[in-house]
């Protein structure tokens, strides 16, 4: 099947979508996402748009089905100091994110300890391999447990989910560090720590 085009993605949206989609145009044309750190239109309010918590994007309460209008709008997000936003070259609107506004949905993963090379691909494609540049991140939910994240570019981070948590998790190992032993993952030629080894050992 090919990919839909800007004109037809349009013509399935409708309102602000249709309108966003017809600003984006040509930077649709161009090979990877389109520079949103460079644009600075003005802010023109929120949209009913929201990143749901499960990775699904939803457009006035109603879940967006098509999957091509999902990873263009996925293009132009960006996190600004108090919101997310979609931007493109003529206006800047904001959305709501329950968690992150991507999914982790699959992992691969090379050799061991400090040469171990780990990537993830997100559930609109991109590619992302850990390092400097895409960090891993962990956070602690009083339900969930640890849940950890990737950045994939400025400040988007993807969650990583669960069966590929479990998968990340038996990766780690412990090291001593400056301030005592910690659990964490190597990879990218980095020590990601996830959490104090004895807070692990308390909670086995």
């Amino acid at each position: 099947m090919m990919p839909e085009t800007p004109d037809q993605i349009s013509h399935h949206a409708g309102g602000a979508l249709a309108r966003l989609v017809d600003a984006l145009g040509p930077a649709t044309k161009r090979r990877g996402p389109p520079p949103v750190e460079l644009w600075n239109p003005p802010y023109c309010g929120e949209i009913e748009m929201r990143i749901a918590a499960d990775g699904s994007w939803h457009y006035n309460g109603t879940p967006i089905a098509r999957p091509a209008l999902v990873k263009l709008f996925s293009t132009v997000l960006r996190k600004d100091p108090d919101r997310y936003v979609l931007v493109t070259p003529v206006e800047r609107v904001g959305i709501i994110v329950e968690d992150a506004p991507f999914l982790a949905v699959e992992m691969a993963v090379d050799d061991a300890g400090e040469m171990r090379q780990m990537a993830f691909r997100t559930n609109v494609d991109d590619l992302v391999t850990v390092g400097p540049d895409h960090p891993l991140r962990f956070a602690r939910d009083p339900h969930d447990g640890i849940k950890p994240y990737v950045r994939v570019r400025g400040d988007l981070w993807a969650l990583v989910t669960r069966s590929l948590a479990l998968d990340l998790v038996n990766l780690g190992e412990e090291r001593d560090l400056e301030h005592g032993a910690v659990f964490g993952i190597a990879a990218g030629g980095r020590f990601f720590p996830v959490a104090p080894a004895a807070e692990l050992h308390d909670s086995a």
